[in-house]
Order: structure tokens, then C-alpha cells, then sequence
């Protein structure tokens, strides 16, 4: 029995790879966390995007709340161990009735971490139904390790490196993982999964935060950058730590460095790039 999850539900993420649903957010988290979201989008005249939908931790409250929360955080220790590190996240917003969708692919592909242990904990701040696009999965296709994707340059692909596994898959409905809002799904970075577009009547927010064990070693280039937010740091990355006030000059300086290596990651390991223009802060 761990912290949070009992022994069945482990052993489901070990046979499946993945597990849900588990309420980690009061209905007031939920509240504050999109409020500050829409204020955010209100003073910007636009959708929360790139850059700021990665690494949101860097640069708002409300993501360093919830990458820091208790509930995520024990229901995590209890897969990874008590060293936890955030590698990444990114917020994943639909409204409804756009065409935004994202292929099937394994989260992991162009992360570089060895062993592959990163859990992605997808914490939902709103309904995520199956009409509103929740996450499809493959149950044990996690098992099959990392398998080859190619790139999607879509422009409604809500993914920006576009990472997709063509051919295998295209028929594959998958196993819906429907979510209330304050809830929680974690998955394996190998399982094979994908979205459709919001259907529903509301906007699908969804806060993905990929967690690693402080023992997993970068293999990629340039070097690596992680936040330790439990346990003890194990010296394999570069400390990540917010900088200044939320959305400060500062925090913006910090979080476009940290970004382009990010992205410059990925782009090693891409067929494809898209620019991005980072914000300018007065």
C-alpha cells in the first residue's frame, strides 16, 4: 500500500500503464486556478499558448501550486520513489468546437531520459469527457518501449514538435480516460495515446505534468534542466527555480532561456521545427 495509490491500482499502472481517476483538487483549487488562467488571457487578448503553456511553473502561481500539490505529488511518489523532479509541463486547452486534436504518440519521444520513467500526472480544471476530447489510450503499449514517430505538421495538432506513430494505429479507438474537473490520470510515458477534438459545450483544460525520478540520467544535448519539488536533487540536471514574481520580467528571462534548450532538445531529435516568438515583458 503506498501514500496514496493502493496495491491494485500500482499494479494496474504497471500492467496497463496508466490509472485513473483520483480527486486531488477541491472545487475551489479548481475555481482559482482557471480564474487565474482567464485572467491571464483577458489582460493578453488571447488563448493561453506558446510559449507560456510549457513550463507554466516558471512563470504562474497557480502551475506552481499544483506541481507542488500533495495529492499529485504522494499518488507519484508512490510509482517513482520519494525523489521527484518536474521535467516539464504543458497546459492543454480546447475549446469547444475547434478542430484541435493530438495523434497517437508516446510522451516521451524526444525527452532523451534514460531509464524511461517519466509519469505524466494530467490534472483536469475542467470536465474532460469523452465528447469533450478526453485522453484515449492503448492499455500495455507501454510495454512495446519507444517506437518510431514521425512528424505532424498540422496546424491544428495541439502538440507543437507534432511528434505522431503513423500506420500502426489509425484504426485503434482506444480506452477512453474521462475526467471531472479536480481530478487526476497518470500514465506512463511509453503508453501510446492520443485526443479528439472538444465536442462539448465548455473549454477542456487539462494541466500535464511529466515527473521523473531524481535517479534518471539526460542522454540528450544540450544538457537537461528539472525542478526539484520533493526528495533530493540527484545531481543528473541542471536546477531549474522560478525567478522574480510571477510573469516579472525575470520570470519571462528565466523561462525563455530554459525553453530554447528545451526546444533545442527536441529539435535535435525532430524532422521539423516552428518558431516561436517569446513574449515581450514591459
Amino acid at each position: 500500500m503506498g501514500k496514496r495509490l493502493t496495491d491494485a491500482e500500482i499494479q494496474r499502472y504497471e500492467d496497463d500503464g496508466y490509472v485513473h481517476p483520483f480527486a486531488v483538487l477541491t472545487a475551489d483549487d479548481v475555481r482559482t486556478a482557471r480564474a487565474e488562467i482567464e485572467a491571464f488571457e483577458a489582460g493578453t487578448g488571447k488563448s493561453l499558448d506558446y510559449p507560456e503553456k510549457s513550463k507554466s511553473y516558471l512563470l504562474f502561481d497557480w502551475a506552481d501550486r499544483l506541481v507542488r500539490h500533495p495529492k499529485v505529488l504522494d499518488a507519484v511518489e508512490d510509482l517513482i520513489g520519494p525523489d521527484i523532479m518536474v521535467y516539464h509541463t504543458t497546459m492543454w486547452i480546447k475549446d469547444p468546437g475547434t478542430p484541435q486534436y493530438i495523434l497517437w504518440h508516446q510522451d516521451g519521444t524526444y525527452f532523451f531520459l534514460d531509464p524511461a520513467l517519466h509519469v505524466t500526472a494530467w490534472v483536469a480544471l475542467s470536465d474532460a469527457s469523452v465528447e469533450a476530447g478526453c485522453m484515449m489510450v492503448l492499455p500495455g503499449s507501454h510495454k512495446r518501449g519507444q517506437l518510431e514517430h514521425q512528424d505532424d505538421p498540422g496546424e491544428n495538432n495541439l502538440i507543437l514538435r507534432g511528434q505522431a506513430i503513423f500506420g500502426e494505429f489509425d484504426d485503434e479507438e482506444g480506452v477512453p480516460m474521462p475526467l471531472m474537473a479536480g481530478e487526476m490520470s497518470l500514465h506512463h510515458t511509453n503508453l501510446v495515446h492520443c485526443s479528439r477534438p472538444n465536442q462539448a459545450l465548455d473549454r477542456r483544460l487539462g494541466f500535464g505534468i511529466s515527473y521523473i525520478p531524481a535517479h534518471v540520467r539526460d542522454v540528450g544535448t544540450p544538457t537537461g534542466s528539472a525542478m526539484l519539488v520533493r526528495g533530493k536533487d540527484h545531481g543528473h540536471f541542471r536546477p531549474e527555480r522560478r525567478i522574480g514574481a510571477a510573469l516579472s520580467r525575470e520570470a519571462y528571462e528565466n523561462h525563455a532561456g530554459l525553453m530554447t534548450q528545451f526546444r533545442a532538445r527536441q529539435d535535435a531529435g525532430a524532422s521539423i521545427g516552428r518558431e516561436v516568438s517569446y513574449t515581450e515583458v514591459s
